[in-house]
């Protein structure tokens, strides 16, 4: 009929989305009137050929693709011509791929002035000219911009309206597609990443776990007391490579694990001195050749050297925060072990002092049971001097070790040029000279020892024997070497310093057993020895000054053999027994 419109089968009235937008648009199109079949053929054709359009449209998701199959159809649904096509990306408009190069560049700033809205576009030699927008549920797709060189029918409105309608729906689906994939790609990003931070919680977790038990372990040495020993043996069993201490001179002092060396090397001073320089220069642990090494400090000294033996590179983070925490633990150990030990050796020495100056017995005896040493036990003064040596703490320490590896026990103090030991034993001929000769790396040293003191009243006096020893050990024609006082003899007595208690000392040793008999039996067995003496060994001459036989005095004589222990034909006695008789008879006042 006449002047009848042709619904648009895709629309369900004014408001449907998908129509053709009001304000400057394209208005809802009438279908061709009756009565003309030629239009109404092209029409028919040309919504058949929009109903295979929509399925090319819809079978697609790529929006530069649907845009382009719109913009080449529209010649098809009249004397349209396609001017651009633009399609949203981030809130913007970006121009199609369809459009070519040749697109007016003003047609791109009226778009973007329409913000969103339908309006005429004017295009130079096109009378007619509309950007259509393309619009889904909730949000602009983008535009389709189309021009005509007359007014289009109201046929060629509807059309084209069908043609935006079909362009806007599969762009609403191809874009909820792409949302789709986009969610699905931010989701699996947010898979990833939530397992990213899982495995990386459960590493922070497994790492706080590694490290708390760590530091609890070595805490707990520590506060046990547990020395260096322990604190490598935790140090081997939370790493599983052997563990190591040295001094800071490079001597072995603890090691766990296995591949120790037997013999350990003995240190080289030079290349000691360049590792730790070395090591001191870096925050941490320092691989140097096999080892993996940090050193002890305290407040910046050098307190010892720990290391791991790591042949095989297998140290990992793990290895060098348990090497970082055994040091850091190991550090108070040996500084709380120091401290101990310098405030016994200032008591120590304090006492040892005293001792050779002479002090109150009760509290000497106090004062060692304090320190955890025997005084009750008889002792020996030993007094070491060595040549270009000079008399520090250093070399106090040399000897304290030295006495210590071989089993004395002792109290040791220094003077200006010689160290003294009180020790409770006696030392074996030549071992403490030759492990000092092994310390000191020279024999030019001597050593004097006194003879036994029985009581803490003795040291003193047992202290001038050690020198009295060391003295005639300096000046004898051997230098160098141990001398003990009670092997003197008549050296004794000789030299300067000597006292009425010395040469008391003497003749108690070599004829005290004969004047105690004498006391007892009221015999006269020092008298005929100091006789005998006097006579020169003439046997009928002494007997004739005592009035007696000749076989009584060799009677006698053999009786003070037997009484006392001496020789009379051994030169050495002979000679002490002489000077004995001596100082009893002139110095000491004995009977004549």
């Amino acid at each position: 009929m006449a002047g009848s419109r042709v619904q648009d089968p895709y629309s369900s009235g004014p408001d449907r989305e998908n129509d053709l937008p009001r304000g400057g648009g394209l208005a809802p199109a009438a279908a061709p009137a009756a009565g003309r079949p030629a239009s109404a053929d092209r029409f028919d054709r040309a919504l058949s050929d929009l109903s295979a359009l929509s399925y090319a449209l819809l079978d697609t998701l790529d929006e530069a693709e649907i845009l382009g199959l719109a913009m080449a159809h529209v010649e098809a649904v009249g004397a349209y011509r396609a001017e651009a096509g633009f399609v949203e990306r981030g809130g913007g408009l970006i121009p199609a791929p369809a459009n070519g190069r040749n697109h007016p560049s003003a047609v791109d700033r009226r778009v973007r002035e329409l913000a969103g809205q339908d309006g005429p576009v004017t295009v130079p030699d096109r009378p007619w000219g509309r950007a259509l927008g393309l619009r889904g549920l909730q949000r602009l797709h983008g535009y389709l911009v189309v021009t005509s060189d007359s007014e289009p029918t109201e046929a060629e409105r509807f059309l084209l309206s069908t043609l935006v309608r079909y362009t806007a729906a599969a762009l609403s689906l191809a874009f909820a597609d792409r949302r789709l994939r986009d969610q699905a790609v931010k989701l699996q990003q947010v898979r990833e990443q939530r397992t990213g931070l899982q495995r990386q919680l459960i590493s922070v977790v497994a790492e706080q776990r590694y490290q708390r038990a760590v530091h609890t372990l070595l805490t707990d040495v520590a506060d046990t007391g547990g020395g260096e020993e322990a604190v490598t043996r935790a140090l081997h069993g939370l790493t599983g490579l052997p563990a190591l201490v040295e001094d800071r001179f490079g001597r072995l002092r603890s090691w766990s694990g296995p591949s120790r060396p037997d013999p350990y090397p003995e240190p080289d001073p030079v290349r000691q001195d360049e590792m730790l320089h070395a090591v001191a220069r870096e925050a941490g642990p320092v691989r140097i050749e096999d080892r993996l090494i940090i050193l002890v400090r305290r407040h910046g000294e050098i307190l010892g050297v720990l290391a791991l033996l790591d042949a095989g590179g297998e140290a990992d983070e793990h290895t060098v925060l348990a090497l970082e925490n055994a040091a850091t633990s190991l550090a108070l150990e040996l500084a709380h072990m120091r401290n101990l030990a310098e405030v016994e050796l200032a008591l120590r020495r304090e006492l040892a002092d005293d001792l050779l100056a002479g002090t109150d017995t009760a509290s000497a005896y106090a004062r060692s049971e304090a320190i955890g040493h025997d005084l009750h036990r008889s002792h020996y003064i030993v007094v070491v001097q060595w040549s270009k040596r000079t008399v520090d703490d250093s070399f106090a320490e040399a000897v304290g070790r030295a006495a210590a590896a071989q089993g004395m026990r002792s109290l040791l103090t220094r003077r200006s040029d010689h160290v003294v030991l009180v020790a409770d034993a006696r030392p074996r001929a030549r071992a403490l000279y030759e492990a000092l000769t092994v310390e000191t790396g020279t024999h030019s040293g001597a050593i004097g020892v006194s003879a036994p003191c029985d009581s803490p009243n003795d040291i003193s006096r047992g202290y001038q024997e050690a020198q009295r020893a060391l003295e005639v050990r300096r000046q004898s024609r051997e230098g160098y070497g141990t001398t003990f006082f009670d092997e003197l003899g008549l050296y004794r007595i000789l030299g300067p310093g000597n006292d009425y208690q010395q040469l008391e000392a003497f003749v108690h040793e070599w004829i005290g057993q004969l004047i105690d008999y004498d006391s007892r039996h009221h015999a006269t067995m020092v008298d005929t020895l100091t006789r005998y003496f006097d006579c020169g060994g003439n046997y009928d001459e002494t007997a004739a000054s005592l009035a007696i036989h000749r076989s009584t005095l060799r009677y006698r004589l053999q009786r003070i053999r037997d009484i006392s222990g001496n020789d009379l034909a051994n030169v050495e006695d002979r000679l002490n027994l002489q000077v004995a008789t001596r100082v009893w008879k002139i110095v000491l006042g004995g009977s004549g």
